[in-house]
């Protein structure tokens, strides 16, 4: 239980809030280090997940709405979908982390929603199966955010949703997991985008539920922490992409939520803040915000964290304010008695 005094020091049961905050904070003013300009494509990434960081630790204003606003505008390119950076070309990766700050910042409205669902819907082929960007890899990530952004605008019914869940159960396999397209290895991220997918699209019931769980739930090792696949070391992001999924199954109590805690817990960096993939390792901020997401879904209650949507990994509260809680209405009769 954490004590009057590290509550005063922003320590919260082990939870270092006011040190993440200021370490999310301090990212886009390290212009003398390599890495900053190293990870430029990832910039728009990199402020989605902060943000929805900050939010799960309720301090969304940390980072300045109009500056990020802008900046997110000036990314996004003729053909209507977003780059990672100003001047780089488009990917659905982005559009999506690009959407998914601006229904965070409120300010859906201040893009041209037809561009961006025009780019999304040029994406995907005759088959049902979406690319990632004009240069056409596949992947089970895109059929997920493609069906993503469109929910946001309303505009699902412009694509073929049959035909991205048919690819989706494609690259379902054996194990009731799935992977990056039919006949590729079952993965723990693989199977968030295939869950989400399916959850928009009202189609959970393609799902084996039971032998799915019992896969992700055969995820947690030794030390509290989960892995993305079978013999792979724990890392702290999967917290985010096995929780999720089973949250979206309706079965987090099928691994030991307390222990996940003590892990995630255990990869902080105690001085200068943020969460590390492991203990011992250095803290960035896709860990960072996975990490916190995970510790949401797991219950965590030393400090009063917000709650994530598993589908769409924002606030509840941005995806109730963007009427997309829907997809909970659709989840399995069956699943709900269990």
């Amino acid at each position: 239980m954490a004590t009057a005094d590290n509550q005063q020091d922003g320590v919260h049961g082990g939870l270092y809030v006011d040190k993440h905050v200021a370490y999310i904070k301090s990212l886009d003013k390290r212009h003398d280090e390599m890495e900053y300009w190293m990870t430029e494509h990832l910039r728009i990434s990199g402020i989605y997940w902060g943000l929805v960081a900050l939010h799960v630790l309720g301090r969304p204003s940390a980072l300045d709405r109009d500056e990020v606003i802008g900046y997110v505008k000036r990314c996004q390119n003729a053909d209507g979908g977003f780059g990672g950076h100003e001047g780089h070309d488009s990917h659905l990766l982005y559009t999506m982390s690009a959407v998914q700050i601006l229904a965070m910042c409120d300010a859906l409205d201040q893009v041209d929603a037809a561009r961006v669902v025009s780019f999304v819907c040029g994406l995907q082929d005759e088959k049902g199966e979406v690319s990632g960007d004009v240069w056409g890899e596949k992947d089970t990530r895109f059929a997920f955010i493609s069906v993503a952004v469109l929910s946001f605008f309303g505009a699902t019914a412009r694509m073929s949703v049959a035909g991205v869940v048919a690819y989706v159960c494609r690259s379902m396999n054996y194990d009731g997991a799935f992977g990056s397209q039919p006949g590729g290895e079952s993965h723990s991220a693989q199977v968030y985008t295939c869950l989400a997918a399916l959850a928009i699209a009202g189609r959970l019931d393609a799902v084996d539920r039971d032998r799915l769980s019992s896969w992700l739930a055969e995820r947690q090792v030794r030390s509290g922490g989960l892995n993305g696949r079978p013999q792979k070391l724990e890392d702290v992001c999967y917290s985010w992409w096995v929780l999720s999924s089973l949250q979206i199954l309706q079965r987090t109590h099928w691994v030991d939520r307390r222990r996940l805690c003590e892990f995630i817990l255990s990869a902080q960096d105690a001085d200068a803040g943020g969460i590390a993939d492991r203990p011992g390792d250095v803290a960035d901020v896709y860990h960072t915000c996975f990490g916190l997401c995970g510790l949401s879904l797991a219950g965590f209650d030393e400090y009063p964290l917000g709650a994530v949507d598993p589908v769409y990994c924002m606030p509840v509260d941005v995806v109730e304010r963007a009427g997309l809680r829907s997809w909970m209405d659709k989840i399995p009769e069956s699943w709900l008695a269990q």
